[in-house]
């Protein structure tokens, strides 16, 4: 039996948490016309589920996928239109891994219909949870925090050169929220050498941080891309590295309340 399309917490604090590429659920349908390489879901956002499990702890919502990327991405707008133009990403329905492997095999890649009946089934009803979770969060508090959570493999050179830092963060070039938020949590990471970072750098927030946030509404939209190798083994069968998982997720912890504190005002 295939799962929701996600799984939801919700939270009684100013902070909604999404986590939209940790799912690995591939229906049966798709995933028998699929190749090996796209079975291992190399793309997803390992563990961050487990990264942020102090969330709820600390009263917030937590919205995660429980779909692969590969079935539909739920961080790209619903037209397919690329989010960084002139760059190569991956589509709505993706077609190739990060590393540019084939999907699906020959003659097996969703045509139109299918891609939309994905969109209806899978990141139609994530974006609706999504989008009510903040207007009940809006109607109980004079500001809301969406912390878009996602993670990447370190070095990716179809994306970008050489090593990512370690923590990117992404704001729409400081469109989806007020810059007090993103100062903040800047300051909190500078103090911690140890972990590089970068705004607005690579990574400038998907279609969840630039469709979401709102300002001017009360809505404040934050992306955080983490290099994997800060919590993680980046290569099959990608297990979760406790030790350094401990070193980064106090701060991860401390940045996340700066941003309940924040909606608080």
């Amino acid at each position: 039996m295939n799962p929701a399309p996600f799984t939801f917490f919700a939270g009684s604090a100013p902070l909604l948490i999404s986590i939209p590429h940790v799912g690995t659920a591939i229906p049966s349908d798709i995933a028998s016309r699929m190749t090996d390489a796209a079975l291992r879901t190399p793309d997803t956002d390992w563990h961050l589920d487990r990264l942020y499990s102090f969330a709820q702890a600390l009263g917030a919502s937590v919205l995660r996928a429980n779909y692969a990327r590969y079935v539909v991405d739920l961080n790209r707008p619903p037209d397919d239109a690329n989010l960084y133009p002139g760059q190569n990403t991956t589509g709505l329905c993706p077609v190739d891994t990060f590393d540019s492997e084939p999907l699906y095999r020959e003659g097996c890649t969703p045509d139109a219909a299918e891609i939309a009946l994905r969109r209806a089934r899978y990141w139609q009803p994530y974006h609706d949870q999504l989008a009510t979770e903040l207007m009940r969060l809006r109607s109980e508090h004079k500001s809301v925090v969406l912390w878009d959570a996602h993670s990447i493999r370190s070095v990716v050179p179809r994306f970008f050169e050489g090593t990512l830092p370690a923590l990117n963060f992404g704001t729409a070039n400081g469109l989806s929220c007020d810059p007090l938020l993103s100062e903040s949590i800047l300051n909190c990471v500078a103090d911690h050498e140890q972990f590089t970072h970068a705004l607005n750098g690579r990574f400038k927030g998907g279609y969840i941080t630039r469709n979401y946030g709102n300002p001017a509404s009360g809505i404040h939209a934050i992306q955080l891309e983490m290099a994997q190798n800060t919590y993680m083994h980046e290569w099959f069968p990608f297990d979760y590295d406790a030790f350094a998982a401990g070193q980064i997720e106090p701060l991860l912890l401390r940045c996340v309340q700066r941003a309940i504190l924040f909606a608080r005002g």
